[in-house]
């Protein structure tokens, strides 16, 4: 059980190297896959194929340095929905197979950045279901009660990672098929925003819509594997879009908005709602502010991904191979699939002037919150449950995660605890569009506050293991001082380009405030004195560095962006005035800011 973190410090030191590790991580795999028949496995790479890839690491090494390789040597598994140049592609279907002519984008990826491919793992076949059972190749039992469903469809993706025969894993995500999963196994399921990570060469449930997911152990690997996975403009121009380039927020206000459901619906016996309140007890000790908020929005958008015309992009992409091979389906995978033939076009539309009626309806509940917290799924079914009731017992499990791609949102399942029983219990923190960096940074913070062993083990990671280091090269800082402050006539400008509230704060004792004259709307002038300087408050935002040169655009003379020095010493880009404005502009320094200035004209009038 090792964390990539931990696994690249031992290479830096000289403790190990890829050539002796992987070969020897591939004889235990090996033992579990042919003598135990480990179904978490549908392929595992020959040695012929791990020489290869170790030859081209050494390549790799002197082309590009091993420093600028940030998976270097690192083990990782696929879900086998996706393509690898040399392993077939089954969807866990064997009469379905192919070989494909090259690397999935995100495969490809990973591979230039040193990482290592052990083999294709199994899952519900052509990833419909939940619940990790739904495949030829067998159920993928729980990590920790082998009579309890492991979650899928991405289930061999999870067990692998949750048992440490690999660092970290892909699997796929459209209705919560990486969360699902990792909350059973107690391991972190990364879902990024829908078109940040690139779905060339994933065989697809709901084209439109579909995440490659990221199951790790810990939030501070997925931040690893989530910046070398990004879509760039060349993929982007290569692939078909199905999504906006996500503007990038990498870090939340401070602090952080968390929004807990008014109401949540469990479907067990007490243990998942005594869990979840203690979830949220404990998250009171992060930074953070709780506030209700209601998520039946969501939820009724959720209703329309498997109740509704989605489900025939499934039926669309399998249709010839069903009417061909109509005994090659699990027969619920078949039920589902053949249910999409029967929906119309019409109905489409409907489905999605719907879906844009309730995206309105969750603006109130965004206005409240940075960030949605709320329990991965409603219960946990044992395999005898499912047994009884297949379709209900899977369709329950994607209460809380259905909506999240319909709604174009990003979501990391985190570890949050154990039941009565000794089963893992997951939550899931959701975020808007762009938010994947801020809500892995959020989500590394848990981690540490909760400290809980990794995956299906008693081992606990270091602090710095679980530490995500403060890298804003995506994002600029900036001090506003006036009209751009909460509630002020120009603070759209900054919501428009996706700036986030980090921190209310005072300037250093160092500048005086004037207001302006003749400035429509009113706006003050920061200037520095260090003779005879006050402290001045502030509101620091940190904004998409894409963004920054629009909002340049819109600052007239004699504003402008500058550095600004906190009252804890530290710089940022803050608005500034040229001396030459100050002259015979009423100084306001003693009122303290801005806001105070507005507030004492208001009280004149």
């Amino acid at each position: 059980m090792i964390t990539i973190k931990e696994l690249l410090h031992c290479y830096q030191a000289g403790e190990i190297s890829p050539q002796k590790h992987i070969p020897a991580l591939l004889d235990v795999i090996r033992s579990h896959f042919h003598e135990t028949k480990d179904p978490a496995w549908i392929c595992v790479a020959t040695d012929s194929n791990i020489s290869k890839q170790l030859n081209n690491l050494e390549l790799l090494a002197k082309e590009k340095t091993i420093a600028n390789l940030p998976l270097y040597g690192i083990p990782f598994a696929i879900k086998d929905n996706i393509d690898a140049l040399g392993w077939e592609t089954t969807a866990a279907c064997p009469d379905f197979a192919f070989d494909p002519k090259k690397n999935a984008t995100v495969v490809q990826k990973l591979l230039d950045a040193g990482a290592i491919l052990i083999g294709k793992t199994n899952l519900d076949q052509f990833a419909t279901g939940l619940v990790g059972t739904r495949s030829p190749y067998g159920a993928v039992p729980n990590t920790f009660d082998p009579t309890y469903v492991s979650g899928g469809s991405s289930s061999g993706s999870a067990s692998v990672v949750a048992r440490g025969l690999v660092c970290f894993s892909l699997g796929t995500d459209t209705a919560g098929s990486g969360r699902i999963p990792a909350a059973f196994n107690n391991i972190v399921g990364t879902k990024p925003t829908p078109g940040l990570v690139s779905t060339e060469g994933v065989f697809p449930a709901c084209k439109s819509i579909d995440c490659v997911s990221i199951m790790t152990l810990t939030a501070a690997d997925a931040h690893i594997v989530l910046d070398v996975m990004k879509s760039t403009e060349v993929d982007r121009i290569k692939e078909a879009q199905f999504h906006p380039i996500p503007k990038l927020v990498s870090s939340f206000r401070r602090p952080t908005r968390i929004g807990i459901p008014i109401s949540c619906q469990f479907l067990d016996d007490g243990q998942y709602q005594k869990a979840f309140a203690k979830a949220i007890e404990n998250a009171k000790g992060l930074d953070v502010e709780l506030v209700q908020v209601d998520i039946d929005p969501f939820v009724k958008a959720g209703k329309l991904l498997y109740d509704g015309p989605w489900v025939s992009e499934r039926f669309a992409v399998t249709e010839n191979f069903l009417n061909t091979h109509p005994d090659s389906f699990d027969p619920s995978v078949k039920q589902i699939i053949q249910s999409g033939a029967s929906y119309t076009a019409a109905q489409g539309f409907r489905a999605i002037y719907q879906l844009k009626e309730l995206e309105i309806e969750t603006k109130e509940t965004w206005a409240k919150c940075d960030v949605i917290l709320v329990p991965s799924a409603p219960n946990h079914p044992t395999l005898e449950d499912l047994k009884n009731h297949p379709i209900l017992k899977n369709s329950e499990l994607g209460m809380y995660t259905n909506y999240v791609n319909l709604m174009r949102l990003c979501a990391v399942a985190v570890p949050a605890g154990f039941t009565e029983k000794g089963m893992p219990f997951g939550v899931t923190l959701i975020a808007q569009e762009g938010s994947d960096t801020a809500l892995l940074k959020l989500a590394a913070q848990w981690q540490i506050l909760f400290g809980l062993s990794l995956g299906k083990s008693e081992i606990k990671a270091a602090h710095s293991e679980l530490t995500i280091s403060g890298n804003n090269k995506d994002i600029v800082e900036i001090a506003v001082v006036g009209a751009h402050l909460q509630g002020m006539p120009l603070h759209s400008q900054l919501t428009e380009r996706h700036a986030h509230l980090i921190k209310s704060c005072k300037s250093a004792k160092s500048y005086r405030l004037f207001a302006l004259p003749n400035t429509t709307p009113p706006k003050p002038g920061l200037v520095k004195s260090e003779s005879n300087g006050a402290a001045i408050d502030l509101e620091i935002y940190a904004m998409p560095v894409s963004e920054v040169g629009s909002f340049l655009g819109l600052i007239p003379a004699p504003l402008g962006l500058g550095n600004v020095e906190l009252d804890d010493g530290t710089w940022v880009k803050g608005f500034i005035c040229e001396p030459y404005a100050i002259e015979g502009a009423k100084d306001i320094s003693d009122l303290g800011g801005w806001r105070a200035y507005m507030h004492q004209l208001g009280d004149q009038k």
